[in-house]
């Protein structure tokens, strides 16, 4: 069954119907075709998207160094205090702390708690992770490790998706950020699907809008 209301299905149905019906009118494809082939070319008709400037490219480049950096990798172990659905979060946190506050103190073995502990099947080497690159990694697990940058235990769990992380790095190479002209033409690429995005989005509701101010047909 749908998870649309019968409204919003309705309206989904006259979007669709209109949008068929225009490409038709304009001749930017033919009845043979599915909607979503047909729905692309009228987009391609109706929509005009300006290039992106060789000046915002490059403020693109300066705000986004980060992201666009390449080589980037880490060398690291691992704790991992896995969280389910029936996980009683605080209590796991306080245990996760009470081993990171061990290590911190110099009172315990990484790799025999990691052995012990750790839900990851990383624990078996214990808690060696090897050398990751930036997309080997969700994004919540890299950013802390890479604020911070060096060899050594961090100091705080590190929280993502998978479950609590004490983590301890033996290396952080940040890589490098490519000069501008290396990276131009993915950049103007990337700035161009955001527009087109942006486009369709207000494309879609003002269409709507129109629709709504329209009665259906019968």
């Amino acid at each position: 069954m749908s998870s649309l209301s019968h409204p919003e299905a309705a309206m989904q149905q006259r979007l669709l119907r209109h949008l068929r019906e225009r490409a038709l009118s304009l001749g930017v494809g033919d009845a043979s075709m599915s909607d979503e082939s047909l729905l692309e070319a009228l987009l391609e008709q109706d929509l005009r998207v300006p290039e992106p400037s060789e000046q915002e490219c490059r403020r693109y480049h300066e705000a986004h160094a980060e992201e666009l950096r390449q080589g980037a990798l880490v060398e690291a172990d691992h704790i991992l205090f896995a969280v389910t659905d029936t996980t009683p979060i605080e209590g796991l946190r306080r245990h996760a702390e009470t081993v990171l506050n061990a290590l911190l103190a110099a009172e315990a073995d990484f790799e025999q708690l990691a052995r012990a502990e750790s839900n990851c099947p990383s624990a078996q080497l214990g808690g060696q992770l090897g050398q990751l690159t930036r997309e080997q990694c969700v994004p919540e697990f890299w950013a802390p490790l890479a604020q911070h940058g060096r060899a050594g235990l961090l100091p705080r769990l590190v929280a993502t998706r998978f479950g609590l992380h004490v983590v301890r790095l033996h290396r952080f190479d940040p890589g490098h950020l490519p000069a501008f002209e290396q990276v131009h033409q993915s950049v103007a690429r990337r700035l161009r699907q955001q527009s087109l995005v942006r486009a369709t989005a207000l494309y879609a509701e003002d269409l709507r809008r129109q629709l709504e101010d329209q009665p259906a047909a019968a």
